[in-house]
């Protein structure tokens, strides 16, 4: 069996900074840290990281009195981040910058007087994040069908920006139908939807027109992951999302003799070499990758977790970066 792996696959920049940062914040301060949500979406990185004395809570209310608590890649509303510093929690924010970015856009368009769309998906915690972020309200649609069901106070005066793990493809079928009913309308193009998110796209597409079977290696409430899914599959071949080796079902591979793997941006490498051992336990397997784009984007940390000892710790309360 010939396996190719895309190139990029796995971890982004903005996964491995809010992972650096939850594990630096435990050599600082020490168990335990809370984390609030999924610090990014797969499992065995909770997992790994609750091994090591994180606790993951759904709310701050449920962290204790003046306990480092550390925001989600996918960042959280104003009011949370307001009401954890109300409560004295030391908050470190590992938001996402390039999701940061998408907010700091949409503040600078409501200031301008204009109505905000956002394209994305509701109940994921970027979307809850974002729509947090911006006064005055926003407007959420997905797809192309809930542009004409859109109620404006002047059209004249919107503009749109986007959630930044959604399909390049689907998101400009919503954008063009945008400026086809509201002319007037500005916003970003598809430039807000992650690097990561695009490159893995692309490589992913390519892949699958050399296989025979395409397997993304990702977490089911991964957005990225699941577009990975989607994108190969308009290729034409079958595709399956799995989050582990110990999900594969060995039907999906049985008689090909070329499979693809990739993996979503927040899926580390590790799970694609035991999916990799997984499948040699089936039959021989020749590895090989395929030629890609190759990343070397790095964010910096928040100031919190790398200045010098002399700052208080009210003045740790908050450190927002934009990248």
């Amino acid at each position: 069996m010939k396996v190719i792996l895309a190139q990029p696959r796995g971890f982004c920049a903005g996964v491995e900074r809010a992972i650096e940062i939850v594990e630096q914040a435990l050599d600082k301060f020490g168990p335990p840290i809370y984390v609030r949500h999924e610090i990014v979406h797969n499992p065995h990185v909770v997992k790994d990281l609750a091994q090591k004395g994180v606790i993951f809570v759904e709310e701050t209310d449920e962290v204790p009195a003046g306990a480092v608590t550390i925001f989600s890649a996918h960042g959280v509303a104003e009011e949370i981040e307001t009401h954890a510093i109300k409560r004295g929690l030391q908050v470190i924010d590992a938001t996402c910058p390039l999701v940061s970015k998408v907010h700091t856009e949409g503040q600078r368009y409501a200031k301008h007087g204009r109505e905000i769309i956002l394209i994305g998906h509701e109940g994921h915690p970027e979307i809850e994040g974002t729509m947090g972020r911006i006064p005055g309200g926003v407007h959420l649609i997905s797809e192309v069908v809930d542009v004409a069901k859109l109620e404006v106070k002047d059209p004249d005066k919107l503009a749109y920006i986007t959630q930044t793990t959604l399909s390049v493809d689907d998101t400009k079928l919503v954008i063009d139908a945008l400026k086809a009913r509201f002319p007037n309308i500005v916003g970003p193009a598809t430039k807000d939807i992650c690097y990561a998110t695009q490159n893995r796209q692309v490589a992913v597409r390519e892949l699958a027109k050399h296989v025979d079977v395409v397997l993304v290696i990702g977490a089911h409430n991964s957005s990225n992951s699941n577009r990975l899914r989607e994108r190969a599959e308009e290729v034409g071949v079958p595709a399956h999302l799995i989050e582990d080796a110990t999900h594969l079902n060995i039907d999906w591979v049985k008689g090909k003799k070329t499979v693809g793997i990739t993996a979503g941006a927040s899926a580390p490498e590790n799970l694609v070499q035991e999916l990799i051992e997984r499948l040699r336990q089936i039959e021989p397997v020749e590895v090989s990758v395929l030629p890609g784009v190759e990343e070397n984007v790095h964010f910096r940390l928040p100031l919190s977790l790398t200045k010098a000892q002399g700052r208080t710790q009210q003045a740790d309360a908050v450190e927002r970066v934009a990248g």
